[in-house]
């Protein structure tokens, strides 16, 4: 919808516009979506049973909410997709600081411009998108970062410290009439987190001991790792109090889901070359994430970030591009792409003490058992004597991430059941890299499965007997 062409409040009366809070605009639109049948927040996966009812609650509540997990579990991207739920376009009075609304001004310079001007105060209008503030809470974070202070440069123009114009204001009022987000609450000062009990209870500031009240209009969410209440800082207790909700996060519940997640954050649609990660080896990277997010090796209170899955999808098609360059072939990605993610991935873990100097062993024994996984998953009860008979007497093939898929496949020669392979596979249309990919992946999993041996040296794999 376009911005309404309404431009003075008199015009903006005669439209029988309503003026709601934020809290209730995001009310109705969340009971319209939900009798609708719409999702509430578009692109949350996995969240469907779970955090996503919570929120509901929270938002039809009314309550300012603390959303509370690990590392890469969503809580940022579900927070600005409530945003949403705004009205689209919201009224304001122009060149207003703090967004007030035409028929309720509060700042001092409004309410002047509304008295001075009447039914002929200027309106403008904000889309919902411009109606978010976030805060990463570090430790230099001010007071006057968050609420405000006085302005220097107002006061060396001559007005008065007494003077509430002087006052520049903070995050906070200026996302007045929107969505406020505070992200890892915890790391904000103790002294700073103070400044934020009358935001969330009274509804006002305070700048300097200035008389000023600004009956301020939002919503206020916070995000916060668990540990962050004992190890690198806590939410003090009053402030705790204020929120009217806490919602507990996780990671992807059901592989599905951690697929779904992959194929939804992961760049695999190059611009410039095209290239195909086919969707066992996906499941690879999905299964290799979850078996490091409850491996004992592995330090659980700091989390497996979703990132660690993205960025390894990632870092295979990469792989493949690069292969893709120096051979000329198209892009897809295979088997022997999957050594390239574990050095990739290997600061995004945080390992128990005890495994230091062991962890590229740990994520590479991972790996190999998600790939086994995935392939008795995959390929369970599919004959593939035809394939295995090629190494029965003798035979090797030589394969690497710069060996071409037609050399293999070249190499390897005819190999009966190989549609059936494919088929079992999902690949509907075959092409050189997908074949080269299906048998590679068949190759893997039967040496995994010790039925085929294999050796690398460098970047070079020798499968045969």
């Amino acid at each position: 919808m376009s911005q309404p062409d309404i431009k003075t409040l008199a015009a903006l009366r005669e439209s029988g516009h309503l003026h709601k809070t934020v809290k209730a605009e995001i009310r109705d639109n969340l009971l319209a979506r939900l009798a609708a049948g719409e999702p509430s927040f578009p692109g949350i996966l996995g969240y469907e049973d779970t955090v996503v009812p919570e929120v509901e609650r929270a938002l039809l509540a009314g309550h300012d909410l603390v959303l509370l997990g690990e590392r890469g579990q969503g809580k940022t991207r579900m927070i600005r997709t409530i945003t949403g739920l705004l009205d689209e376009w919201t009224p304001v009075i122009t060149g207003c600081e703090i967004n007030d609304h035409p028929y309720a001004p509060v700042c001092v310079r409004c309410q002047q411009v509304a008295h001075a001007q009447g039914e002929q105060t200027p309106v403008s209008w904000k889309h919902r998108d411009q109606r978010y503030g976030e805060k990463l809470a570090t430790p230099d974070t001010s007071v006057g970062d968050l609420i405000g202070d006085v302005d220097p440069i107002k006061v060396a123009e001559g007005r008065t410290l007494g003077d509430p114009e002087t006052v520049h204001y903070g995050l906070v009022p200026r996302t007045n009439r929107g969505v406020f987000s505070v992200n890892e609450l915890p790391d904000l000062a103790e002294r700073i987190q103070v400044a934020l009990l009358n935001v969330l209870e009274e509804r006002d500031i305070q700048v300097r001991g200035y008389t000023l009240r600004l009956p301020l209009d939002l919503l206020l969410i916070a995000s916060a790792n668990p540990e962050d209440y004992t190890n690198r800082g806590r939410i003090i207790t009053p402030l705790k109090d204020r929120f009217g909700a806490e919602v507990r996060t996780h990671y992807p519940v059901d592989l599905h889901h951690e697929l779904a997640l992959i194929r939804q954050e992961a760049l695999l649609q190059w611009e410039s070359t095209p290239v195909v990660v086919p969707d066992h080896l996906l499941e690879i990277v999905a299964r290799w994430t979850r078996l490091v997010r409850e491996s004992p090796q592995v330090d659980q209170r700091s989390g497996v970030s979703a990132r660690f899955a993205v960025a390894a999808a990632e870092t295979i098609a990469a792989s493949a591009v690069r292969r893709s360059a120096v051979t000329g072939e198209s892009a897809v990605a295979r088997v022997c792409d999957l050594p390239s993610v574990v050095p990739a991935s290997r600061g995004k873990v945080e390992f128990e003490a005890a495994e230091e100097g062991r962890e590229l062993e740990v994520l590479e024994h991972l790996l190999r058992k998600a790939t086994a996984d995935t392939f008795r998953a995959s390929l369970a009860g599919l004959d593939l004597s035809g394939l295995q008979g090629r190494f029965d007497e003798g035979g090797i093939l030589e394969t690497g991430d710069l060996v071409p898929a037609a050399q293999l496949l070249a190499d390897l020669g005819t190999v009966p059941g190989l549609a059936q392979l494919l088929q079992r596979l999902g690949v509907e249309e075959e092409s050189p890299g997908l074949a080269a990919a299906a048998l590679e992946f068949a190759m893997e999993g039967l040496h995994l499965n010790r039925r085929l041996a294999k050796e690398t040296v460098g970047s070079r794999t020798v499968y045969g007997h």
